[in-house]
């Protein structure tokens, strides 16, 4: 199908995902290009007419994430200045997400200052997946779509015959029950959770104090939306072989992956760690431990209902149908 009137563009975050969403699509990615300056500011050119057109911007907010962002309010403000009709941005990994209360006194809210920024340029619309905090859509004042990772997961097992009583989906942290409840009703198996300890002094360090549930003699699915150093996800999987489990399984919407995550997930008791491409991982990170999924039919599939005025719910009842 034609649409003449769709424009989707990448930025440098992750022009990979852009190009397989645009084949999926069945269109070109737009032109245009992302220069710095030698001090470091960024100049985004658009180098095709985009008047009047609905147009897409596919983005993470991941490392250098200051970058990705400032990249996207700037292509946002030529393409308004450019008379394009409507703005939205594709952002699969929302950066500053971990940042979204107050947990101790005189701490920004920084979730919300970004929302903030995307509104004030002239974002009319947010795509995004697997929101570290669900109640961050209550920070925008336009419509935001949240896709879910888990069927995507859930694929991935179920493939594969990884179902049923014999396993077991685990949560790292009492944060993730929802997610971890929402992958075992997928693949038919009981949850378990491990009650952690976050240091209050350090940053990406946590104890695990204790594992709620049955994991002897079954093998474990351990479900986070991101991992980033990957300390509490080793730390979860080593804890659960050491509780008699046969095989430690784990999985992220989101693999940040940053400092020593590669040399954790190595280390661990982690067989398989399954990422979807929300941010892009260059070959070099990609060890054979990793097992990269594409999100891009999802993606694909959300853009062109959302430019034909359709509802996205068919999407998340298609992958329960096929659990």
């Amino acid at each position: 199908m034609s649409y003449s009137d769709l424009k989707l563009f990448a930025l440098s975050s992750n022009k990979d995902l852009a190009e397989k969403v645009a084949s999926n699509i069945g269109i070109s990615l737009g032109k245009a290009t992302v220069r710095k300056f030698s001090d470091g500011e960024i100049q985004v050119n658009i180098e095709e007419s985009i008047r009047g057109n609905h147009v897409f911007i596919l983005q993470s907010t991941s490392s250098p994430v200051n970058d990705h962002l400032m990249e996207i309010l700037i292509m946002v403000d030529a393409l308004k200045r450019a008379s394009a009709e409507k703005i939205s941005v594709v952002m699969p990994y929302y950066g500053y997400a971990r940042q979204d209360r107050k947990a101790r006194a005189r701490e920004p809210i920084t979730s919300k200052l970004v929302a903030n920024m995307l509104e004030v340029a002239g974002v009319d619309r947010l795509l995004t997946v697997d929101l570290h905090a669900a109640q961050i859509q209550g920070f925008f004042d336009i419509p935001v779509d949240h896709l879910m990772g888990a069927p995507l997961i859930a694929d991935y097992f179920v493939r594969r015959g990884m179902c049923g009583s014999d396993y077991v989906v685990v949560s790292p942290d009492h944060g993730g029950v929802t997610r971890a409840r929402k992958l075992a009703q997928f693949l038919q198996t009981s949850i378990a959770i491990i009650d952690k300890r976050r240091s209050v002094n350090k940053m990406n360090t946590s104890e695990v104090m204790n594992i709620i549930g049955k994991v002897e003699g079954k093998t474990c699915i351990l479900i986070d939306d991101m991992i980033d150093t990957a300390g509490t996800i080793a730390h979860a999987a080593d804890a659960l072989a050491e509780a008699g489990a046969t095989a430690v399984y784990a999985s992220c919407t989101h693999p940040v992956l940053s400092g020593p995550a590669l040399d954790n997930i190595q280390h661990s008791a982690i067989e398989k760690l399954i990422v979807l491409d929300t941010i892009d991982l260059p070959s070099e990170r990609l060890i054979d431990k990793i097992d990269q999924i594409s999100i891009a039919e999802l993606v694909a599939d959300a853009i062109i209902r959302i430019h034909e005025k359709r509802p996205l719910s068919p999407l998340f009842e298609f992958a329960l149908e096929q659990q």
